[in-house]
C-alpha cells in the first residue's frame, strides 16, 4: 500500500475523531487505532476523548429501546451489589459482542481466569469494533449482558474476582 495513502488516512483519523479504521486493498491490509500502546498512545488518548462525550448524547436518547428490553434491566442491579472494583463497565454506547465473530468461541466466560490486557468483549460504535480490555486479574463470575446487546456509556459488563 503507498505511504501516502496511510498518511492520507492518518490525517483522516485526526479530522474526524475516529477511534480505529481497517482498510484492505486486494491482499494487502492496513488498520491505523488511537487505542494507547505505551508512552506514543498516550498522546492520541486525548483527541479520542470528544468521540466519548459526543456519545453521550445519545445515552440520552437510548433508554426508550433499553427499558422495553427486560434483560437489560436486572443487570445494574446484580452489579450493585458487587464491589465496584470487580464490575467492568462499558466504556461507550454500542452494541456488545462477546465473540471476534458470529459462531465463534467467546472472548470469556463464567469460569475463565483474566489479566489485565486480555480482551473480554467488542462494543461496536459506529462502525466500528472496539476491543475492551481487562483493567485487572481475577476470575469472570457474572456476564451481566447478552451477545448483541445494546450497552450504553458506564453499563456493568462483567463482574470479576
Amino acid at each position: 500500500m503507498d505511504i501516502r495513502k496511510v498518511k492520507k488516512l492518518i490525517e483522516l483519523l485526526d479530522e474526524t475523531g475516529v477511534a480505529e479504521i481497517e482498510i484492505k486493498e486486494g491482499e494487502e491490509s492496513v488498520r491505523i487505532s488511537r487505542h494507547p500502546t505505551g508512552a506514543a498512545g498516550a498522546m492520541h488518548m486525548m483527541p479520542a476523548h470528544p468521540m466519548m462525550h459526543y456519545a453521550q448524547p445519545q445515552h440520552a436518547q437510548a433508554p426508550p429501546p433499553a427499558a422495553a428490553s427486560a434483560p437489560v434491566a436486572p443487570a445494574p442491579a446484580a452489579a450493585a451489589t458487587q464491589n465496584p472494583d470487580q464490575v467492568v463497565t462499558a466504556p461507550m454506547v454500542g452494541t456488545f459482542y462477546s465473540a471476534p465473530a458470529p459462531g465463534a468461541k467467546s472472548f470469556v466466560d463464567i469460569g475463565s481466569e483474566v489479566k489485565p490486557g486480555d480482551v473480554l468483549c467488542i462494543i461496536e460504535a459506529m462502525k466500528m469494533m472496539n476491543q475492551i480490555e481487562s483493567d485487572k486479574a481475577g476470575k469472570i463470575v457474572s456476564v451481566l449482558v447478552k451477545n448483541g446487546d445494546p450497552v450504553e456509556f458506564g453499563q456493568p459488563l462483567f463482574v470479576i474476582e
